[in-house]
């Protein structure tokens, strides 16, 4: 989701049984030692692909949040860090007003969600004009992913319940409007107490030999329907050896902010028609949809939507290359002036998941693009 402030699926896990072949007592024989070590393979999820007319979301099952069976589906988005969540969908009515939650004292605990008095708020927009704001506080809570073939289940994760959102005029949102499942490294969110919220999948030990993080295979365009259809496998939670070294990904080293973690911006240039822009900063974002938004100091005007046929490249600092032209439904660009929109950081949206991978490694703190 394109963040104006800096601001599901099949589980599969195979175990081999270990040989075990031990000698005699006191032998000097070692050669009949054999030791076969377990390996565990990557956890399989599934999205739903939804569209209407030429908008495309992405959503993942979480049926359960604390003790509570929820059968909730949030905007999976690799724009955002954390998951958030509408407290009307998960706590009794009587605990929620407009101006925060009913209890007393530092916490509560209901249906297994552990409730803080720590508040904040996260804004999205995809300019100045069009920000969107929820308010809640932070929450703790085991929450299970996916559906269908198989589900993981993820203790204690931290996240923002919220109690209200509104509109860049004010007006309350619906009940469930700003339900995400944010999986960026950032830190959408950073309380006083020090806590933060980032992506649920940061928190999930994938098993030995893995590393958090996660891989997304290409989407296609055949499976978008406007009911939303489930697709197995498009998610590998947990990285191998072979996805960070030899899997074709070109790798980008993200860079720590205090109070943000490690937001998925990377240096970049960007060209469209005949202008490039040569310092730039992007991001290649599920949640943001149809349009692309290409941040331009120097544009003439605050925000132009780019012709038909308009030719588009985005390379990286790591020589990454991700080029498309626009349509009349398709590849929507968007240009605008940074005085205008409040940002430096364009916006690659979701049409580039595509026909393209992406890998996110959060303990090596490093982005990988890959064009198939």
């Amino acid at each position: 989701m394109k963040v104006k402030y800096y601001l599901l699926a099949a589980a599969m896990c195979s175990l081999l049984s270990a040989l075990l072949v031990s000698c005699k007592k006191n032998s000097a024989d070692t050669s009949a030692m054999i030791t076969s070590v377990p390996t565990i393979s990557p956890t399989k999820l599934g999205l739903y692909e939804a569209d209407s007319s030429i908008y495309k979301q992405l959503y993942i099952a979480v049926p359960k949040i604390g003790t509570q069976t929820v059968n909730q589906y949030l905007l999976f988005d690799t724009g955002s860090g954390g998951m958030v969540i509408d407290a009307h969908e998960v706590l009794p009515a009587t605990m929620i007003s407009t101006s925060g939650f009913n209890f007393t004292g530092d916490s509560t605990v209901v249906n297994g969600i552990t409730i803080t008095s720590q508040k904040s708020s996260i804004s999205y927009g995809a300019d100045n004009s069009t920000t969107e704001t929820v308010y809640g506080n932070l929450a703790y809570a085991a929450i299970t992913v996916g559906d269908h073939d198989g589900t993981i289940t993820i203790k204690r994760v931290p996240f923002l319940l919220y109690y209200k959102g509104v509109d860049n005029s004010g007006k309350i949102e619906a009940t469930g409007a700003f339900d995400i499942f944010g999986v960026d490294s950032e830190y959408d969110v950073v309380f006083s107490n020090g806590a933060y919220v980032s992506s649920p999948f940061s928190y999930f030990d994938p098993g030995t030999g893995l590393t958090r993080g996660f891989k997304m295979a290409a989407l296609g365009t055949g499976n978008f329907s406007n009911a939303g259809n489930y697709v197995a496998g498009v998610l590998s939670v947990g990285l191998t050896d072979n996805d960070l070294t030899s899997a074709g990904f070109t790798m980008h080293t993200l860079s720590a902010y205090q109070n943000y973690g490690y937001p998925v911006i990377i240096p970049s240039s960007f060209t469209y028609g005949s202008k490039s822009v040569t310092a730039a900063y992007t991001v290649f974002d599920t949640g943001t949809e149809p349009y692309n938004y290409l941040e331009d100091p120097t544009a003439t005007k605050n925000i132009t939507l780019l012709p038909t046929g308009t030719s588009l490249s985005v390379l990286t600092g790591s020589n990454f290359n991700y080029g498309f032209t626009t349509t009349a439904s398709d590849y929507l660009s968007y240009v605008e002036k940074t005085s205008y929109s409040g940002t430096d950081v364009s916006i690659v949206s979701l049409e580039y998941f595509l026909n393209n991978e992406y890998l996110l490694n959060y303990t090596g703190h490093q982005l990988g693009l890959k064009n198939n």
